[in-house]
């Protein structure tokens, strides 16, 4: 890939810059990427080993369900430094049939890899599954990460209040829960916050238009802050537009750092620490 050539989006000329020179201690974490996902069939161990170049040690590969996880478990077989996530994604709630809490949790007593139950909540975005499968499926999959002791990711989009309502009604405050891909305001930051859980933030933080994620980004404690690529999707500016990678999370650690005025280096060493503790990883 030529990472130095000017490339035209939106009309605008791009440097598009190699994420090497961006390079960090090797301390980081993705904490949400899809690479199983096939567009990266042509090139997995080198967008793998490209993180690694730039400073991510750890990278939290997400199953969306047993039937993923047993198809594309291989991918990772010489790969110790991915960890897995696995759960129903909201959008998907019609798929997940009377026994596949069973397999999931089959899996889970099975799999050392697998850290958490995710990513699950709500999406009233798409209309792939109907809201009130999309509840249930959710709040069987919290009940099942209560019953196997697991921390949870959430997947929130134009749900918050709903999902919020969920959690809030089900007993989930302070228990171990990840806000992905956050792109919310700080007064959802707030709430997400005084509930004891963690934030992820992903690309779009570069955005110019994105002050409000800026100013919540600005409001989260140091040990509640983690960092993701959500890739293949949300590439941060300057490879907005084109197919993300875990090594992009070096743009969002940059931007992120701007916005709370510390050292990159301190904030990426944290925030990789934040997963660290989050997942349960030595």
């Amino acid at each position: 890939m030529d990472f130095t050539k000017v490339q035209s989006m939106s009309h605008k000329k791009i440097k598009r810059i190699d994420p090497l020179e961006k390079r960090l201690p090797l301390v980081g974490i993705d904490s949400h990427a899809h690479l199983d996902d096939k567009i990266f069939d042509a090139d997995r161990a080198e967008v793998i080993d490209r993180a690694t170049q730039v400073g991510v040690a750890n990278i939290c590969n997400v199953f969306l369900g047993p039937d993923e996880y047993n198809a594309h478990k291989q991918y990772f077989a010489t790969c110790p430094n991915i960890f897995y996530i696995m759960g129903i994604h909201p959008c998907d709630g019609l798929r997940c049939g009377s026994n596949t809490l069973d397999e999931m949790r089959d899996i889970f007593a099975k799999e050392k890899r697998l850290r958490a139950v995710g990513e699950i909540g709500l999406d009233f975005h798409w209309n792939d599954c109907p809201r009130e499968i999309q509840m249930r499926v959710f709040a069987s999959q919290m009940e099942l990460a209560k019953d196997l002791g697991k921390p949870v990711v959430i997947h929130c989009r134009e749900a918050e209040d709903d999902c919020l309502t969920i959690l809030e009604a089900g007993g989930f405050k302070n228990y171990p829960l990840l806000w992905h891909c956050f792109g919310g305001n700080a007064g959802l930051a707030k709430r997400i916050l005084h509930n004891g859980w963690h934030i992820s933030i992903p690309g779009p933080v570069t955005f110019p238009a994105n002050e409000d994620l800026r100013k919540a980004v600005a409001i989260i404690p140091d040990d509640r802050l983690l960092l993701e690529t959500d890739c293949p999707y949300l590439s941060p500016v300057p490879w907005r537009g084109t197919r993300n990678e875990p090594a992009y999370v070096v743009f969002t650690a940059e931007a992120c750092a701007k916005v709370r005025n510390v050292d990159v280096n301190d904030l990426w060493q944290q925030c990789g620490q934040n997963a660290k503790n989050f997942f349960g990883l030595e």
